[in-house]
């Protein structure tokens, strides 16, 4: 049955398509996040295996929080002094994936005397959906 309304409905299909591309950009961002071996696996004992999955997901989900959280930002920021209109469009065209931003192998000095910023988990962007514009 499944099949047939899968045959049958073009936006099931589209549906399905988005979602089948949205797991495969994250494997990739993760794959990408995993490095020293090539992502070969050192251990065939399952349960290690499972391990450095869980841990490559973690990092991988890391920097995408760190990544929303600044693509956010800026765009917020900005359009609060007036330089720039966020609009719908502006904001479906950002991907968490990005990977320019990110120097993996780099020198990363610590500063544990640095105070944070708090991440601002709410950030609301003022803008009309198209339904409320026409």
């Amino acid at each position: 049955m499944f099949l047939l309304r899968y045959i049958n409905d073009p936006e099931l299909r589209r549906t399905i398509h988005a979602e089948t591309n949205k797991a495969e950009e994250f494997h990739e961002f993760a794959s990408w996040a995993f490095f020293g071996g090539e992502g070969i696996m050192a251990e065939n004992v399952r349960h290690e295996q499972r391990k450095v999955v869980k841990y490559n997901h973690l990092v991988a989900n890391m920097i995408i929080l760190n990544t929303v959280h600044r693509m956010s930002k800026v765009p917020k920021d900005m359009h609060d002094r007036g330089e720039f209109e966020i609009t719908a469009e502006v904001l479906a065209g950002l991907a968490p994936y990005r990977t320019v931003h990110i120097n993996r192998f780099g020198d990363y000095l610590m500063d544990l005397e640095r105070a944070v910023e708090p991440m601002n988990t709410r950030i609301r962007f003022p803008f009309k959906k198209k339904e409320e514009a026409a």
